[in-house]
């Protein structure tokens, strides 16, 4: 690669979350082939107006292994650390393994020779380096913790909720009361700035009244981007950058990793009840 290319795809790295978010895959799971699909896009463009402070409360809700995760729980954070090496970012998941995992894949990418040079100027603390949290040289920080856990003292410019409930607890009426509690009672209020501080929820339906149920009976405002397996209703989704995807009726959203075929073998096995919650996301 010439000079000329490596400045350009530094320049693409450093400013498109679509691009980076395919080189942190790269890093995060060696050997794997990436994908490319347009819901990926949409998915970044929203969490890119999150970052820009266009939005500061997002849901986004899509079936299972569709990099959900990668985007919003690695991707996100280093690139926004990235950007500014002193903001203070909080991710949840439904268990401390999960979110361990996450943690250490967001830190691989920031540790990379590739990152190092696209953001020379957000650097880990050596000082501040665990399994679950990790903080810059500019005091900014990626904090983990499970979903129920306590966050005394600690708080942030950016919540980021990934998968909170496990399907298997779906059906647990206290369970489900346990999470929308712990959202009400300690996760939202650990917003450094009421006013202009951002919430992300991206997960699964598994039940009507699962966060997503809860939050959008109490704030309808969110904005929402609702991506189910097999389109129900026509649908015009923004890309980013003035570009839209027009999904037609019956499409399937991501025909390369899950064909018709496929999906109609998981509705087979897992039922209609959880297949309409889990991969079309109306519960």
């Amino acid at each position: 690669m010439s000079a000329s290319d490596r400045t350009l795809l530094e320049a693409l790295l450093r400013n498109d979350l679509t691009a980076f978010t395919q080189r942190c895959f790269q890093t995060v799971v060696p050997g794997q082939r990436f994908l490319p699909n347009w819901h990926i896009q949409a998915i970044t463009h929203q969490l890119e107006r999150v970052r820009r402070g266009e939005i500061r409360r997002l849901m986004i809700t899509l079936p299972p292994r569709n990099l959900k995760s990668i985007c919003a729980s690695v991707a996100f954070p280093a690139f926004v650390l990235g950007h500014d090496p002193a903001f203070r970012i909080v991710c949840a998941s439904y268990s401390q393994d999960l979110t361990a995992k996450h943690a250490r894949d967001c830190r691989a990418v920031i540790e990379s020779a590739w990152y190092r040079q696209i953001f020379p100027s957000t650097r880990i603390d050596a000082r501040k380096n665990t399994e679950g949290e990790f903080e810059t040289t500019a005091r900014g920080y990626r904090l983990g913790t499970s979903v129920g856990g306590t966050l005394t003292g600690r708080g942030g410019n950016l919540i980021l909720i990934d998968d909170p409930m496990k399907p298997a607890e779906a059906m647990s009426e206290t369970k489900r009361a346990a999470v929308a509690d712990w959202y009400d009672t300690t996760l939202s209020s650990r917003l450094d700035h009421k006013t202009k501080d951002a919430i992300v929820l991206i997960m699964q339906r598994l039940h009507v009244d699962d966060l997503v149920g809860h939050v959008l009976e109490k704030d309808s405002s969110w904005a929402h981007l609702n991506l189910p397996a097999i389109a129900d209703v026509p649908h015009q989704i923004e890309l980013g950058a003035g570009a839209t995807y027009k999904r037609k009726l019956g499409e399937v959203l991501h025909p390369e990793r899950e064909p018709m075929a496929v999906l109609d073998e998981l509705k087979a096995s897992m039922g209609s009840y959880a297949f309409s919650a889990q991969y079309q996301q109306a519960p």
